[in-house]
Formats: structure tokens, C-alpha cells, sequence
């Protein structure tokens, strides 16, 4: 099974250092990130920037895996599970690319309630390191 080229660029990101510099030739100028715990979206390059490289942070001590992956024309569904604390997360990233194929919208959704207060806590954080 071939996979998609520009899911392909996502995974090699995520199996790479997972840098703001690997990241960003990813995005389109005019993506939008949608937080869990966020009501209001993040718009433009720079917040979706901003979240993801957080979000790389936060779950960067392993234990994130993509576990099933949907793609339908230009857009992607990828599950995944992680273990941050010793409680267990399990979410979606869903991925929308552009015509150029860069991703211009980026919506995650995260389960348990518990998980979820516990990122909003530690993305807040990196956020604010970041903003510093």
C-alpha cells in the first residue's frame, strides 16, 4: 500500500526531531489549528506553529503512535494513543492539505476529560515558555 505523499511528509516530521524547522515548510501561510481545550481557533502560520511545536513537547517522551490512519482526498484522519503521567490519551489529528499540498487546517481532539485537563495545563505552559 503507497502512502500518501503528503501524509508521508507528516510522519517523517514526527518520526524525525520534530522541530519548529522540520515542521514549518509543512504548513500553509494561512493554517488554522483547532485545540482541544481552545474554543477559538488559532489562525495563521505562526499559532499553528506555536501549538504543534508545543504539542510536540508535551508528548514527546515516546509513548505517542499513530494507530490507525484514514485518508480521503485531501483529507487525513490519524488516531493516536500516549501516555503522559500515567494517564492514558487517546485522540485524533485530523489534517486537511491545500492544493499545494500543505496543511492549511489541523483539528485535534483528545479523550479522556482527565487527559484533556492535563494538556490544557502542560500546553499552557509550553506556550508560555515559548512566548518568553
Amino acid at each position: 500500500m503507497t502512502i500518501d505523499p503528503r501524509l508521508q511528509r507528516w510522519f517523517d516530521h514526527m518520526e524525525g526531531d520534530r522541530s519548529a524547522e522540520s515542521l514549518r515548510p509543512l504548513l500553509a501561510e494561512n493554517a488554522t489549528f483547532h485545540s482541544p481545550v481552545v474554543h477559538t481557533p488559532q489562525r495563521g502560520i505562526d499559532l499553528t506553529l506555536a501549538y504543534l511545536t508545543a504539542a510536540d513537547t508535551v508528548f514527546g517522551n515516546g509513548s505517542f503512535a499513530y494507530v490507525r490512519t484514514l485518508v480521503d482526498g485531501d483529507n487525513a484522519m490519524l488516531e493516536f494513543t500516549a501516555e503522559i503521567d500515567g494517564i492514558h490519551i487517546n485522540g485524533i489529528d485530523l489534517i486537511h492539505w491545500n492544493a499545494d499540498g500543505l496543511i492549511d487546517d489541523f483539528k485535534v481532539m483528545v479523550r479522556p476529560l482527565k487527559a484533556i485537563n492535563m494538556l490544557w495545563k502542560m500546553m499552557g505552559e509550553q506556550l508560555e515558555k515559548q512566548a518568553s
